[in-house]
């Protein structure tokens, strides 16, 4: 970044401070326009109750999503029973939801801006999701399981966009102090929405299992689960009608100024950056493979019946739904996100080696994994804030999500080898998951001593922070 455009966004920030003070209906700053405005009441745009209730379906956008990603975790021993597939097969439905991501995550977000518009995008990849999620069904009630894949590659193409467009969503309707609330809380209804999953799915196929069996069984419960997603997609078309009244009575002008990112802007990024993205692969794959194979782990090693395993293999997830906030609550108010991101790895490691070597309760091992977990989604995604400039965010993120996506998709498909290979010894599976931390942990002590050794914002408190902001050395990491 430019000396000159360092000190614009300094005297831009100084400028703000100043019109803080300044009320009145006269006040003309844009982009405070919706907070300014006078509410004309619960119905107004800008009255807290009517973006109360766009918040709500701003949440409710991705519980369909997340409920069906997990649909195959909650029933595992089923897919591999009615299906007559292998550990590594059923693998494969977790990771073909990540392959189109891996691309996917840089141009859903580009066809919002350019070609369909936040409203439109939203019902697309809604639709696309749903389309997915039938397929997926269709194929176990015609015992397909080539249909069940491309479902699931359908459903992956829909449901990672849906996400950017929800962010967006967010930033839209949400700015300043209540922004970084209003992510947690999506990020929590999404987890509560795979921990119902969890929770309602077996008992869901047990009554199925009355009238149909085996694979129709199973086909018919997926298709169930279906509904989850139209109830997403019914949230989608309500909220593009109150985003289209809302821009109508705000005059809203949804063309920003600014420079426009580019893809290239990747290989001017630092080294931060590049620990970040590894840190990304690193840890979630990690979690998310370890829950998709959880049931028949915490069957095999601690003797847990279906209904339990499946439970204590939610916890992470609900875990997540109540502490997401809370700690995004704390660290922005403490700071030192890169201290929490050490922490948070290192406690995930011990909650890995409290699973496999002890015979301690599982319920203590996913109980440190769900906070450790939280604790790190609510302290490593804003530090790309803090090392790009803001006018590449978009494409940071998008690479940050896109290179997470291909470490999902190939250490899924790796782990579910290791488990066919290892019967029921999961302690190479867990190795390999903690192996993968250390890696997150060695990444994150480079991050720690690169920000040190350039007297970098990366690990100071929001004091030190807000100081650093006002120097000349805005951002710079040369």
């Amino acid at each position: 970044m430019a000396r000159e455009d360092e000190e614009r966004i300094v005297a831009n920030e100084v400028n703000e401070e100043e019109e803080g003070g300044q009320q009145g209906p006269g006040r003309g700053s844009r982009q405070d326009n919706e907070l300014a405005l006078p509410s004309g009441g619960c119905c107004m745009p800008t009255s807290k109750s009517h973006r109360f209730m766009a918040l709500v379906f701003m949440c409710l956008l991705g519980f369909g999503s997340y409920f069906c990603y997990d649909n195959p975790g909650a029933l595992q021993d089923h897919f591999k029973e009615d299906l007559k597939i292998s550990t590594t097969q059923f693998s494969l439905i977790y990771s073909i939801y990540s392959w189109p991501n891996v691309v996917l995550c840089f141009l859903g977000g580009f066809l919002i801006d350019r070609l369909f518009g936040i409203r439109l995008g939203t019902v697309i990849y809604m639709l696309i999701l749903l389309v997915g999620q039938l397929l997926f069904a269709s194929g176990g009630i015609l015992d397909a399981f080539w249909l069940m894949i491309l479902g699931r590659f359908i459903f992956g193409i829909g449901a990672e966009s849906l996400a950017v467009a929800q962010n967006s969503y967010a930033v839209l309707w949400f700015k300043g102090k209540e922004l970084n609330m209003v992510f947690g809380l999506q990020l929590s209804v999404a987890r509560f929405g795979s921990t119902v999953n969890f929770w309602v799915m077996q008992p869901i196929y047990d009554y199925v299992s009355n009238f149909y069996q085996g694979h129709r069984a199973l086909g018919v419960v997926l298709l169930l689960a279906t509904l989850t997603c139209v109830m997403s997609l019914i949230c989608a078309l309500i909220l593009g009608w109150m985003d289209k009244r809302a821009e109508r009575i705000l005059q809203r002008n949804s063309n920003p100024a600014g420079q426009i990112p580019k893809l290239t802007d990747i290989f001017t990024f630092k080294a931060p950056f590049w620990m970040v993205s590894i840190i990304c692969v690193a840890y979630y794959v990690a979690i998310f493979p370890f829950i998709a194979l959880g049931q028949n782990f915490f069957v095999d090693r601690f003797g847990l019946t279906k209904k339990e395993a499946n439970t204590v293999d939610s916890l992470v997830y609900l875990i997540a739904a109540v502490s997401s906030p809370v700690f995004g609550f704390i660290i922005d108010k403490l700071g030192r996100n890169v201290t929490w991101v050490f922490t948070a790895t290192l406690t995930t490691i011990g909650a890995h080696a409290l699973l496999t070597f002890t015979q301690l309760t599982p319920y203590v091992g996913m109980i440190v994994m769900g906070l450790s977990y939280s604790m790190l989604a609510a302290s490593l995604w804003p530090l790309v804030a803090l090392i790009i400039p803001e006018y590449q965010l978009g494409t940071a993120y998008g690479f940050c999500q896109s290179i997470q996506n291909l470490g999902l998709a190939v250490i899924t498909i790796i782990a579910g080898i290791i488990v066919d290979h290892s019967g029921k010894n999961h302690t190479w599976v867990q190795l390999f998951f903690m192996g993968w931390l250390t890696v997150a942990l060695i990444a994150t002590g480079i991050i720690w001593g690169y920000n040190k050794k350039h007297h970098g914002n990366l690990n100071m408190t929001p004091q030190q922070r807000a100081s650093f902001v006002s120097a000349e050395n805005y951002q710079n990491f040369e």
